[in-house]
């Protein structure tokens, strides 16, 4: 039992990088997108950072760490300073989740490398009796699964999800406006899903779909 435990223990050190460096990337592109845009709020906000504790949201954290599903503290933005206000929302909004896609295949091409030189039985070993290169396999591993969940999860359309910043950009006005009234209740809905699970089938599907090909790329490497 002792074991079991410390190897757990162990499993969420070595993913803890991983979701600092999702959360970071992630908002971080949020961020930078919205400055392309011509909203310049991220920036002088602080939030330009790849810093994982100027965009540090506790119980998204812990979600990301022990659910690999999660969020982080949003970037500020103000779309009203977007030179075309449609177009900057949904590109910032999916600025986050295809920066975790490419961090994701990044993490994937380091990991087919590092693979040549220790192997993958690394992925299926005891934490406990991880050592050198082995470790870095496992934490790349990591990197991949943790930036696949937060990609995912981000684009589920419950406020203040990106998700559904994209969706509201395609609703009828007077829709759109009920969407963001009941915004406020998003976060309790968001920890029901979670603790209910009752998206996993569809969230678990999805993962395995992107997970698939990414996987591909490592072998074939």
């Amino acid at each position: 039992m002792f074991g079991n435990l410390l190897n757990r223990f162990l499993s969420l050190i070595l993913t803890l990088p991983a979701v600092l460096l999702a959360i970071s990337v992630h908002e971080t592109a949020h961020g930078y997108a919205a400055y392309k845009m011509g909203d310049p709020t991220a920036k002088y906000s602080g939030r330009l950072s790849l810093n994982p504790f100027v965009h540090f949201d506790l119980i998204g954290f812990l979600c990301m760490l022990f659910f690999h599903f999660g969020w982080a503290r949003p970037v500020p933005i103000n779309p009203d300073n977007f030179k075309n206000r449609r177009k900057g929302v949904i590109l910032v909004s999916l600025a986050g989740p295809v920066s975790n896609l490419a961090m994701a295949i990044i993490s994937a091409i380091l990991l087919g490398i590092a693979g040549k030189f220790v192997g993958f039985a690394a992925l299926f070993s005891n934490v406990t009796s991880l050592k050198g290169l082995n470790v870095l396999v496992v934490m790349l591993y990591y990197c991949i699964v943790i930036n696949v969940g937060l990609m995912i999860f981000n684009l589920i359309p419950i406020p203040p999800l990106d998700g559904s910043r994209v969706l509201t950009e395609f609703l009828p006005g007077r829709i759109k406006y009920k969407f963001y009234q009941y915004e406020r209740y998003s976060f309790l809905v968001l920890l029901l899903i979670i603790y209910t699970g009752i998206l996993d089938p569809i969230l678990n599907g999805l993962t395995s779909l992107i997970m698939q090909p990414i996987l591909n790329l490592v072998n074939f490497i």
